[in-house]
């Protein structure tokens, strides 16, 4: 059995178009989530604690409120990053799947405020906003905005 050449292969557009919106929908999904609940009492894994300390323990550089796109994908910032990663080949799904994360903590899934990371990155920044209250902001507008009405 030989692979196919570039030439033969197909539909690569429909492709691309399927993680757009599985990334989209995971987005979106999560977006609700920690407008839902404090986003303190939410794991995103069934090993957040160990995902946390490892990544803290390994980058504590990074500034959680405010990602450094640049930082993230620096040539160094890459080899670091895909170390760390490989550690949860076999222990998290879909741990090098393209993902959408948010910038700056306070703002929503925009153009601007988007970069593209793999999943382990996401949950690993994810899961410290959370565990260090940066998301609550979301639940507690929310609270307050159903306490003014």
């Amino acid at each position: 059995m030989s692979l196919p050449t570039a030439e033969q292969v197909i539909n690569l557009p429909d492709i691309e178009k399927q993680w757009v919106v599985k990334a989209t929908h995971h987005a979106e999904t999560y977006f609700n989530i920690i407008n839902s609940i404090d986003a303190k009492t939410f794991n995103l894994t069934k090993i957040d604690d160990e995902i946390y300390d490892d990544f803290m323990k390994t980058f504590p550089e990074v500034n959680l409120s405010d990602v450094d796109e640049d930082q993230l994908k620096s040539p160094e910032g890459k080899v670091k990053w895909r170390e760390w990663i490989m550690k949860y080949e076999n222990r998290v799904n879909d741990y090098n799947f393209g993902t959408l994360l948010r910038k700056n903590v306070k703002g929503d899934y925009t153009e601007d405020n988007t970069i593209f990371v793999t999943r382990m990155q996401f949950l690993a920044i994810e899961i410290a906003r959370n565990k260090q209250g940066l998301n609550s902001h979301f639940f507690q507008n929310k609270v307050t905005q159903s306490e003014n009405e």
